[in-house]
């Protein structure tokens, strides 16, 4: 029973408007005196029951991932021992404090600590060489681990066993190469061959994705190509357990691949063997962008929604096959048996698709599921996803910066709050004859569909408009149109295949399954060509993304009314992201390729190289949908063998110097000169040379006054092990400013020194 002069709580909303209060000595109460004092205590109490007992628990990962993201944005490799005796000491000091009300933020601050420590080991745990200039014609000699089948070209990882480069010592462990279609060799399989090597590819500009810290926590040195014939030599020695298992999932997958190009051919087959073994690299360009154009890309990455699935098919059909045995479906737990055989199917699943980050995420979510309804707990909760996180980002720290981890636990959180907060409010009152009409016509099935897929939507944009710079506008159409075939036909064929392979009855379910297949493409085409279908957004830096995390999180976790406050930080990231100013000049890592903001607003390309892929994120990054192949993009652009000039916007030209002959005419008439040459020391002009990019890589330059603000892919003093400081950066600021003017000689030629370094 309430206490008297206190109200009522009404379906179990946590703090209450407090009545009338005493006034103030003296009989006057000021304006607004009640009003105010009700808005604190009503906050004090939203707070109190935000904090209550259980409530804490999904915030741990939230400080684990802080301190995993504090690692990542250090300048240099921390010191192990002293963050390994910081953690230990905070944690000793939070459990010593379990008694008082500091126990709270102890435990945070000791999980952000856990979270540094964390990261820090893993790296230290596998650190390798990793290969700081090109190597031509490198003697490679080792196993091959993993085998992917692309499109045009294949690649396969080498653990290398032996190594000899001409003019070079280092030593790699791994090493990913890239041959013509169909020559790969077999995983497993030990192999002598002469390759190319390239250090791993570095952020294309400022802000955008490095691949170099991919490739480090994958323990892989440097990319290339094979040069001539690939021999498949007798090994030295054994590979290996590890190399054993990774050559028989291999062969299963390829088994699988088979199977289905007996009946599949083209995107069909690729979507399928994707679907299935986690190969999706041989699905054709435009396909490809119409999935993620339309917002079904997640489709080809075995994530959740396909973990959930398969558990999901496998538990019903388990527990209906039980049940039709009298004597179990009585007297045995078949619903915990049918969980136990729903997560043995899920870990094949997970080690058939590779067991990639995402995978791996979404198998521990699904196992604390089932392990939650093997032992009589409730299944969807914010614990179980706590739990999932923290195990996922302890086995790898790396996946916080991977955006399929930052949309898959966006999204499923989202679907988590979805389920425990929306869904008892949106179907609480079933007994009414119209709510129960439409149920019986699959209607709650319907909105619950488009809610899940709105919200998902909803929660992964900000990672989508910040890694891949852009958005779904219809999303959600496409997901209502595709995603109750795949659910119902697509994948329960697959599964029903994968069965029947071994009795040579699988035919029929590939072809249901390409039946499948082919609506979703239908649906993906359509919506991708829908006006309006391809929302481009420009780059935007870190800091809006973080206040969107943190928007995003605040209105999952919070139950009380505080949870729209998480809205409102949301929105100041949107307009942050959408009031970046973008740079006027991009300078790639090689100083072959320059891209100058002309009069018309757009990027003028001036390139020594064609790498598209380059030119692509570029274009992405400023929201231009131009193709990167027109030949309007150097527009502006006047070149000849010496180099190449366009206008700023101002009218002030930017050089890109190819020879050393050049430069003395570019020094003269150009506000920035852009080489990979010596330039010589009495320049005029501004000058980005082959010392600044070597230590600073890609930069983008914003007009400041007469000078330009400076943004580099390598921070001043920034050293890590996957992005090694270069000799000679210290002396690069953060903007350049134009030089005084020098009087030299016109006619003056190049001197010996510069025409050394010319050839």
């Amino acid at each position: 029973m309430a206490e008297p002069g206190r109200p009522v709580r009404s379906q179990g909303v946590a703090g209450t408007w407090p009545v009338g209060r005493a006034a103030p000595a003296g009989g006057f109460v000021p304006a607004g005196f009640d009003l105010w004092t009700s808005l604190t205590e009503t906050l004090r109490e939203w707070a109190r029951a935000e904090a209550g007992a259980g409530r804490l628990l999904p915030w741990v990962p939230v400080a684990f991932g802080c301190g995993i993201a504090l690692y990542f944005a250090a300048d240099h490799e921390p010191v192990l021992w002293v963050v390994a005796a910081t953690a230990v000491a905070l944690m000793l000091g939070a459990v010593l404090l379990r008694r008082s009300w500091l126990f709270a933020p102890a435990i945070m601050i000791a999980a952000v600590a856990a979270g540094f420590a964390m990261a820090t080991w893993k790296t230290a745990r596998i650190a390798h060489t990793v290969l700081a200039k090109p190597l031509y014609s490198v003697s490679l000699s080792g196993f091959v681990e993993t085998r992917d089948i692309r499109e045009r070209t294949d690649r396969f990882v080498l653990r290398v066993t032996a190594m000899e480069a001409q003019r070079s010592d280092v030593k790699l462990e791994r090493v990913r190469l890239s041959v013509r279609k169909g020559t790969a060799p077999e995983v497993g399989s030990f192999v002598q061959l002469k390759a190319r090597l390239m250090p791993p590819l570095s952020p294309s500009r400022p802000g955008s994705y490095d691949f170099s810290r991919d490739m480090f926590f994958q323990g892989i040195g440097a990319s290339g190509f094979a040069m001539g014939a690939i021999t498949v030599a007798a090994p030295p020695e054994t590979g290996g357990i590890r190399l054993r298992y990774a050559a028989i999932m291999q062969g299963l997958r390829d088994a699988i691949d088979a199977r289905i190009r007996a009946t599949l051919d083209g995107d069909n087959r690729a979507i399928a063997t994707a679907l299935l073994t986690g190969r999706r690299d041989a699905i054709t360009a435009p396909v490809n962008d119409a999935m993620f154009v339309s917002g079904l890309g997640h489709v080809l990455s075995i994530s959740g929604y396909h973990m959930a699935v398969v558990a999901g098919v496998v538990f019903f059909a388990v527990r209906a096959l039980l049940a039709l045995i009298p004597g179990l479906a009585v007297g045995f737990a078949i619903k915990k048996w049918s969980a136990a055989a729903a997560l043995v199917a899920a870990a094949f699943y997970l080690l058939l698709s590779g067991a990639e980050v995402a995978t791996q995420r979404s198998f521990f979510m699904t196992a604390v599921v089932l392990i939650a309804v093997m032992v009589d707990r409730r299944a969807i909760t914010f614990r179980t996803l706590a739990v999932a996180a923290l195990i996922v980002l302890a086995v790898a720290p790396e996946a916080l910066v991977h955006p399929s981890f930052q949309m898959s636990f966006a999204a499923t959180l989202g679907l988590v709050a979805l389920v425990q907060i929306g869904m008892p409010n949106l179907f609480a009152s079933p007994d009414h004859s119209a709510t129960a009409r439409i149920a019986m016509w699959g209607g709650r099935e319907i909105a619950m569909l488009f809610l899940a897929s709105l919200i998902a939507g909803l929660a992964t944009t900000p990672y989508a408009a910040f890694h891949f710079h852009r958005v779904t506008p219809y999303g959600v159409l496409a997901n209502l149109g595709a995603m109750p075939v795949v659910s119902a036909l697509v994948m329960p064929a697959g599964l029903l295949g994968l069965l029947a392979a071994p009795f040579g009855l699988d035919s029929p379910f590939w072809w249901l399954m390409g039946i499948g297949i082919d609506w979703m493409i239908a649906v993906t085409r359509w919506v991708a060509a829908l006006p309006g279908a391809i929302g481009s957004l420009p780059a935007f830096g870190i800091a809006p993304l973080i206040a969107a995390s943190l928007g995003i999180i605040v209105m999952g976790l919070l139950r009380t009314p505080l949870r729209w406050s998480g809205a409102l930080v949301l929105l100041v990231a949107i307009v942050c992201g959408l009031s970046v100013r973008q740079p006027d000049i991009l300078i790639s890592g090689d100083g072959q390729s320059v891209a100058v903001r002309g009069r018309d607003g757009h990027l003028h390309l001036i390139r020594a190289s064609k790498d598209s892929f380059l030119l692509k994120e570029w274009l992405a990054a400023d929201a231009d949908r131009r193709d990167a192949g027109s030949s309007a993009l150097a527009d502006g652009v006047s070149c000849d063998e010496a180099g190449c000039v366009t206008p700023l916007a101002d009218g002030r030209l930017v050089a890109l110097a190819l020879r050393v002959d050049a430069l003395a005419d570019d020094c003269s008439r150009a506000a920035l000169v852009v080489t990979v040459r010596p330039a010589p020391p009495n320049c005029a002009a501004m000058v980005v040379d082959r010392q600044r990019l070597a230590a600073q890589g890609a930069l983008a330059l914003t007009q400041h006054g007469d000078g330009f603000a400076v943004q580099a892919v390598k921070a001043r003093g920034t050293d890590r092990p996957w992005s090694p400081a270069v000799a000679g950066e210290a002396g690069f600021g953060v903007s350049l400013a134009p030089q005084a003017a020098v009087p030299r000689n016109r006619d003056a030629t190049p001197s010996e020194a510069d025409l050394q370094a010319e050839d």
